[in-house]
């Protein structure tokens, strides 16, 4: 049987290795080279004022729901377990310390309820938002939970006084209820104020968006914010104002308004039978650190179910999916704290040492700031041991440092071919702007010869999906040091490019552990 795909011209799969092809395989394709010289128009144009100033509206942080449904889980396991490791403590003490038996079966209890509470589904934000219709599963949850724990403690004779567990019950169902008012009352509030959403933009307009955005609206407890439409088409064919919401400008617009707007999605309302338009729009688009969803609603032709992401009962087809996004992203972040400050308790001898010898060897201060691109493509400022005479410093890095570079002073020349220049990022991580591991920053004027990389690799941009490390998996591959030529700025992209799609945390920590290994290896670094 044929993939019903073909029949309606849109090929999801296909057209993800199309952009890819144009992307992470730019190292020297014929295909990426030969898009790149028709991409003279890939420079965003200038965001109109009225666009900016939706977008400003819009550039405060927003908190995602399932990673507050997340969070409100382990504060209910830490309620049932503290709770009931207080009532142990108070009812009897003898019994309850220090046996650390009835403290494994306290947080078994908590964990239980926790499972039984989600397969009666009172973590969706329906219910969440009406705990008045949620508290009976919420008492019946706990109630099976309770019963199955003091089960297994009749089994294995480690059971509390019978007041003891009467009380643990009791006031495991009043704060239960109890929490849960506390979060409707938050989840009403949060979303007037724009912390608990999701912002959308529609892209493409006229009918089909005037369909999708009323199919949005119609879902109950919808956490979708559409923050306005997006088409290049004029306004005899795409009206300047869709089912109430603006037409913002074109989609060389879009990019900029989406970073500064701090867009989660972007839903093209294109039908799947222009597959070159969605083609050439993704393109343009997949640079950013977003979700990118094709509306499925209108297709009279139905794929597998599982084939589609849903928001609320509206179908869309995943076109690209936002990297490191919830959880993913509390793990990374995890993983750089604690990793970052073991290095800095374990490095600050090093680092003390380069600080005199920088000091003690040239005029200036013994750290270098340097504006990069960060995540989001947002401009960071970025520590470093300095390593060039102070007069001769370059902040823009328009020039890049060569062999030998009369720039750069002797105990420079050392920390950068050992990278001991680079520690003081250690900082940056812990401050947020940097991750552990991740795509280099680059400075945001820095090119080669007269041209800045993304001239070179029309990908480039896609790197700042993620947040910058200070290693990455380019560098273990070889590619450290200066970027003088074409093929190094494609290949270091897509050693990048590649990555952001394959990113765990073992790859992580195999990168972490290469690092050291691969600083032997100073050809290119001068």
């Amino acid at each position: 049987m044929s993939d019903p795909a073909q029949h309606e011209g849109l090929d999801v799969d296909a057209l993800r290795r199309n952009v890819s092809d144009v992307s992470g395989g730019a190292a020297g394709g014929e295909q990426a080279k030969a898009f790149e010289r028709n991409s003279s128009d890939a420079r965003a144009p200038e965001l109109n004022a009225f666009a900016r100033q939706i977008a400003e509206q819009f550039s405060n942080h927003s908190q995602s729901p399932s990673l507050l449904i997340g969070q409100f889980r382990l504060l209910e396991i830490l309620i049932l377990t503290a709770t009931g490791l207080a009532v142990g403590l108070f009812a009897a003490p003898d019994a309850m310390f220090p046996h650390l038996l009835h403290v494994g079966l306290t947080l078994f209890g908590a964990v239980l309820a926790m499972l039984f509470l989600q397969v009666a589904d009172t973590y969706q934000i329906p219910l969440l938002r009406a705990p008045r219709r949620a508290a009976p599963r919420v008492l019946a949850a706990w109630l099976a939970a309770f019963a199955l724990q003091q089960l297994v403690a009749q089994l294995i004779d480690a059971r509390l006084p019978l007041p003891s567990l009467g009380t643990w019950f009791g006031f495991g169902c009043v704060l239960l209820v109890t929490v849960r008012y506390l979060l409707a009352f938050g989840i009403r509030n949060w979303s007037r104020n724009g912390i608990m959403e999701r912002r959308a933009v529609i892209v493409g307009g006229g009918q089909p968006a005037k369909d999708l955005a009323r199919a949005l609206e119609q879902q109950p407890d919808n956490d979708i914010r559409i923050c306005g439409i997006f088409d290049d088409r004029g306004s005899a064919r795409s009206p300047e104002v869709v089912a109430g919401y603006p037409k913002l400008g074109t989609f060389g617009e879009l990019v900029e308004f989406a970073r500064l707007a701090r867009i989660d999605m972007l839903i093209i309302a294109l039908p799947a039978t222009a597959e070159q338009r969605i083609l050439q729009l993704v393109k343009k688009l997949w640079v950013l650190p977003v979700d990118i969803r094709l509306a499925a609603h209108a297709h009279r032709l139905r794929f597998r179910p599982r084939a589609y992401s849903h928001v609320g009962a509206v179908p869309m087809l995943d076109i690209f999916d936002k990297p490191l996004r919830d959880w993913d992203s509390v793990a990374k972040r995890i993983f750089d704290v604690t990793f970052s400050a073991l290095m800095l308790v374990v490095f600050w001898p090093v680092m003390i040492g380069c600080v005199i010898a920088v000091k003690a060897t040239s005029k200036g201060p013994a750290l270098f700031v340097q504006k990069r691109h960060g995540f989001n493509n947002e401009v960071i400022d970025v520590l470093k041991f300095r390593s060039m005479y102070t007069e001769l410093a370059d902040p823009t890095a328009k020039l890049a440092v060569t062999r030998k570079d009369p720039r750069v002073t002797p105990v420079g020349r050392f920390l950068r071919k050992s990278s001991l220049d680079e520690l003081p990022q250690l900082f940056n991580v812990l401050r947020g702007e940097l991750s552990l591991v991740g795509p280099r920053p680059h400075a945001v004027q820095a090119q080669t010869g007269n041209r800045k990389y993304v001239d070179v690799a029309e990908s480039y941009f896609a790197r700042h999906r993620v947040k910058p490390g200070v290693t990455g998996w380019a560098q273990i591959n070889g590619l450290r040091g200066e970027l003088d030529s074409d093929d190094k700025i494609r290949a270091r992209t897509a050693y990048d490019l590649d990555y952001i799609e394959n990113w765990s945390l073992w790859l992580d920590l195999k990168i972490l552990a290469l690092t050291p290994i691969r600083l032997f290896n100073t050809e290119n670094a001068y």
